[in-house]
């Protein structure tokens, strides 16, 4: 199985913080035959490092993907376009959410996250906790 990891998962995973759920790592190291992170959650992350809502050394982050085995995976077109499709909840309208959950569609991937909104947008998804 293919996974995308959700932005959370992957600063937990980097931080190897006590949110981390056990089922991710399970996951990431038994069961996955590739994890991915979007090269959205870069985005994401530079977007609130820059605005001072995430304290982390994005550049380290980034070197740090490979190292941990993951592979990036770049923003397409095509996924671009799959956010059009999108149902808009009032109660989620977050764009790094909504291409995570495209570029999951699209691949396919599953992406894991610990965001039970995200479950609505169907069977790509699983949600972790």
């Amino acid at each position: 199985m293919r996974v995308l990891l959700d932005t959370h998962l992957v600063i937990w995973w980097e931080a190897n913080h006590p949110r981390l759920p056990a089922t991710v790592v399970q996951w990431v190291s038994h069961e996955a035959e590739a994890v991915f992170v979007s090269k959205a959650t870069l985005w994401e992350m530079a977007i609130k490092v820059s605005t001072g809502r995430l304290k982390l050394d994005v550049a380290q982050f980034a070197d740090n993907i490979e190292k941990h085995g993951f592979v990036w995976l770049d923003i397409k077109n095509e996924h671009l376009l799959a956010v059009a499709a999108l149902p808009v909840f009032d109660d989620h309208r977050d764009p790094f959410d909504r291409l995570l959950v495209a570029q999951s569609q699209t691949e396919p991937l599953v992406l894991l996250t610990a965001d039970s909104k995200l479950a609505r947008y169907g069977s790509t998804v699983r949600v972790v906790s």
